[in-house]
């Protein structure tokens, strides 16, 4: 399943960037997520919970950051499974972070998405849009958060 979107913060790309590989930063602007932790440098541990349907599930994933151009470019591979093995999901993502001519970050993403199991089921439509609106929401969170902080 592909998904891409691009939304715009009012900040540098500068303080994008650093915002957008900051964990704590990120947390609470992924929704489901309850934590991320750091074990090395490139590898995240991340717990997501969330519900399609009728059906609720908590996925352990580890997010491998690939390459990085910093400002600029991230590449990510994550890797996960539902606690009870139930679903796996994976992903190979690319973040760009492109400056305008006004001061602010336009903020593209794709990712190439796999599910399987109980939650793959549910067919390609409706997995779509779930992540699209997480995508949204997503993109809702983080803006709020830095172009507060950019404020401040």
């Amino acid at each position: 399943m592909h998904i891409a979107d691009s939304f715009v913060v009012k900040a540098p790309r500068e303080h994008v960037w650093r915002l957008i590989r900051d964990p704590a930063v990120l947390v609470p602007c992924i929704p489901g997520c309850k934590e991320i932790s750091e074990v090395t440098p490139t590898l995240y541990k991340a717990a997501i919970g969330f519900s399609v349907g009728p059906i609720s599930a908590s996925f352990n994933v580890e997010v491998e950051v690939v390459s990085e151009n910093p400002p600029h470019e991230v590449l990510t591979r994550t890797r996960g499974e539902e606690g009870t093995r139930a679903s796996t999901v994976s992903a190979e993502s690319r973040l760009l972070l492109e400056a305008t001519a006004g001061g602010e970050t336009i903020v593209h993403y794709a990712s190439e998405v796999t599910i399987s199991g109980r939650l793959g089921k549910y067919g390609l439509g409706m997995m779509k849009k779930k992540a699209e609106n997480f995508g949204r929401r997503f993109a809702d969170s983080f803006r709020a958060k830095a172009e507060a902080a950019e404020a401040a």
